[in-house]
């Protein structure tokens, strides 16, 4: 028999498996997790911390097999533990201009055009002026007229050079007059600090003859150049975004929808710009008699519809736009005095981002059904918006935590101008009357010919 003391000694090596109950028992000691190890020393065998598989001493150590599902537990309480922050976005267009006049000399051409062009927001300008375009390119020619009105899948030039301008300068007003009533709050956000009256690179006088005179060239544009129904869109959107949107910004989160309206409008103002010119009524004139009457035919008709569907797709698009970018600055929404949805009910903007990103199936679906688009767009859209829906049920389900915000957002940064493209290329009609204009038809020659007879 051997003695007590060779009994106390414990021969361990390092192919040696040990009772793994005995290192689970001793998972967690003084608050600090650790993994089950064996130490290969003379007499000893202890539970070592998770750090390393070499002590202090330089004893070596060996992990113990851990369980799949204990791993499994471990690895998502550690990734769940991790807090993902989303890298800031840049600064707008409009603080980058900023900066660039500021560099430039004082009273230079650089500096003055740089200046007023920041008072514009111009990336939103252009997304506004895109989707105006689109909605205006959109419009299914009528097929009695297709081969005698036009030749191109396209409307008037001419018209449409009067719509993109007098829109920009619709939206200029409604930006300019927005950074008028908001320099003290743009202030304490880093994305809007260096706007131009926030630094003094314009005075508030100048900023508002800017907007006044930006707004009448725009809206008399449209309104001589276009028509009239264009036109009261333009400024009506202009007083809607200057004068509900913009104070309400501080009052209630409800200035996201009434933010959606103002992006909704344009392609309504595009749909209208493309109608009138087959319609049977004359809104040229001053008579407010024959305004109206343009109006119900351009707005309130079954021809209309493609037009309120195109609306209904840039509004259902703003809302997880827009709580993917606020999200990340919420802080600062909250911090400078915006009652933003992002910062007082995250959960609830999360929900709202999905609910809108799920509507833009039907929407397409509906372009297709109402034949503004070929039965394909359907399809095809369903593609890219199947990529933001899944975003939208990523920042829904993570409470728009561990890069879900920046994912939507950068998802419906490419899904609008895609799906708009889809339907000008899938456009109902377009392909035949290329096909027609390539191969030849002599239909129209033969229908003539029969007429005679």
């Amino acid at each position: 028999m051997p003695s007590s003391a060779r009994r106390n000694q414990i021969a361990v090596s390092k192919e040696d498996y040990v009772d793994k109950s005995f290192f689970w028992a001793n998972a967690f000691r003084s608050g600090e997790r650790t993994r089950d190890v064996v130490t290969v020393h003379h007499t000893e065998v202890r539970a070592e911390p998770r750090s390393g598989a070499v002590d202090a001493v330089g004893n070596t150590t060996i992990a113990a097999e851990e369980p799949p599902h204990r791993r499994r537990k471990r690895l998502k309480a550690e990734a769940a533990a991790v807090e993902v922050v989303d890298v800031p976005l840049p600064p707008d267009a409009s603080s980058s201009l900023s900066q660039s006049a500021a560099a430039a000399p004082a009273r230079s051409l650089r500096r003055i055009i740089s200046t007023y062009l920041a008072l514009t927001k111009p990336r939103l300008a252009f997304l506004i002026v895109l989707t105006t375009t689109a909605s205006y390119s959109i419009y299914p020619v009528p097929a009695l007229l297709s081969t005698i009105a036009t030749d191109a899948p396209s409307l008037s030039t001419l018209t449409l050079l009067y719509l993109t301008t007098g829109t920009f300068l619709a939206i200029a007003s409604a930006n300019t007059l927005n950074m008028l009533f908001e320099p003290a709050y743009d202030a304490k956000m880093s994305r809007t600090r260096n706007r131009p009256l926030v630094r003094g690179l314009v005075s508030k006088r100048a900023a508002l003859l800017f907007a006044i005179a930006t707004g009448v060239v725009g809206t008399t544009l449209l309104w001589e150049g276009v028509n009239p129904t264009t036109a009261i869109l333009g400024a009506s959107n202009i007083a809607l975004y200057a004068f509900a949107y913009t104070p309400l910004k501080r009052i209630h989160p409800i200035n996201t929808w009434v933010g959606a309206v103002v992006g909704a409008i344009p392609p309504l103002m595009g749909w209208c710009a493309a109608a009138s010119q087959y319609s049977t009524t004359n809104g040229s004139l001053t008579n407010t008699a024959s305004i109206w009457e343009e109006s119900k035919e351009l707005l309130f008709t079954e021809q209309a519809v493609g037009g309120w569907l195109l609306a209904a797709l840039l509004f259902a698009w703003q809302f997880p736009h827009f709580f993917a970018l606020s999200h990340g600055v919420r802080h600062e929404y909250a911090s400078a005095g915006y009652r933003m949805l992002t910062s007082t009910n995250t959960p609830m903007a999360a929900r709202v981002s999905l609910r809108y990103s799920l509507a833009m199936f039907p929407i397409c679906g509906a372009l297709s059904f109402y034949e503004v688009t070929d039965p394909s767009f359907a399809v095809t859209s369903s593609v890219i918006n199947g990529w933001m829906l899944r975003e939208a049920v990523r920042f829904w389900w993570l409470n728009a935590e561990r890069g879900s915000a920046r994912a939507l957002f950068w998802a419906s940064v490419w899904q609008l101008p895609i799906v708009l493209v889809l339907a000008m290329v899938q456009k109902r009609g377009l392909w035949e009357r290329i096909k027609s204009g390539v191969m030849g038809n002599d239909d129209g020659d033969e229908e003539w010919e029969e007429d005679e007879r």
